[in-house]
């Protein structure tokens, strides 16, 4: 029995230490999209810490209402410690004789990611925020969506249907529904209250996207001829981009494919219902088709940024399994 425990402790130790030196790392904590910063009181009062927060605390691109991309604490380096140092995602402000950024993973806990910041001066510590702002966000938004498909993963959907009609599997929760498994058309959706969050996915030709000036402009067409005839509102109204905010247009990959990102308001004209999408049109050329992911979110009167993140979340895990 001795034996037993003994062999027991052993194996929870190794599963335990994911680190060389021998650490044995206990589980993060930590709200989605909130990040800890780890430096001086005064340097946060000041020039250095408006300069993070305008980075970091922005608002989110495509919102109808004003929400920070991140949730932010601060705490002084003597308070970074035992339990505080298992924060999921930390930024730390240092002095140090040459500026520099550190990513570090899984110091302190599992799964965490952590950047340090070292300058010898303020302007020199702002500097390099203004200069690795993009690298900064890119980092702490891999590690959100990282983490939100693992707790998504606990209890998934069964996406065979999506398989069979696109080539594609997508992680997405049990609470989901198909409302809509048309040929070439499929809309998911789920119940929240006072509003649904739904996803859409179909396929258009290749030569249907101008890679030009225009490609916002394709985008939009594609998006309200397609979407438009496909989501069903009231006789006499249509579902269709808010034309009186252009969207946010960016580059990016889903499964190393390269594809447009979009952000904007959607509407559905002749009635007074409004609200955000991400959209995602996939370059897949070995099918000759471009696939559109998209999420959109009916919440009225209320903030909407989490939901954005889950539905882009969800949209970031499709995988070509043709």
């Amino acid at each position: 029995m001795q034996k037993l425990l003994l062999a027991f402790v052993l194996f929870a130790l190794i599963a335990c230490n994911d680190k060389p030196e021998g650490k044995i790392l206990s589980s993060s904590s930590g709200g989605l999209n909130n990040l800890t910063i780890v430096m001086p009181n005064d340097m946060w009062a000041g020039a250095v810490g408006e300069s993070i927060r305008e980075k970091l605390a922005g608002p989110v691109n495509g919102l109808p209402q004003v929400e920070p991309m991140f949730e932010i604490n601060q705490m002084p380096l003597e308070a970074f410690s035992g339990f505080m140092r298992k924060q999921r995602t930390f930024l730390k402000v240092e002095q140090a004789d040459t500026p520099s950024l550190e990513i570090v993973t899984d110091e302190y806990a599992r799964p965490q990611t952590g950047i340090i910041l070292r300058g010898p001066t303020e302007e020199a510590l702002i500097n390099l925020i203004k200069q690795d702002s993009a690298k900064i966000v890119d980092t702490y938004k891999g590690a959100e969506f990282k983490e939100k498909i693992r707790r998504i993963s606990l209890s998934l959907k069964e996406d065979d249907p999506i398989k069979k009609a696109f080539g594609i599997s997508m992680k997405f929760p049990s609470a989901y529904r198909y409302a809509k498994t048309d040929d070439g058309f499929f809309w998911i959706r789920k119940d929240i209250p006072n509003g649904d969050m739904n996803i859409t996915i179909y396929e258009v030709p290749y030569d249907l996207i101008d890679k030009d000036s225009n490609t916002i402009g394709s985008l939009i067409a594609m998006r309200d001829s397609i979407a438009g005839d496909n989501i069903v509102v009231n006789e006499g109204m249509r579902f269709i981009t808010e034309a009186a905010f252009a969207p946010y247009l960016s580059e990016t990959t889903i499964d190393d494919k390269p594809a447009y990102q979009m952000k904007g308001m959607w509407e559905v004209k002749g009635r007074f219902m409004a609200g955000p999408f991400v959209n995602f049109t996939v370059d897949d050329k070995e099918n000759n088709r471009y696939l559109v992911l998209e999420g959109f979110v009916f919440k009225p009167s209320a903030n909407k940024r989490d939901n954005i993140f889950e539905l882009e979340s969800i949209l970031r895990s499709v995988e070509f399994v043709d």
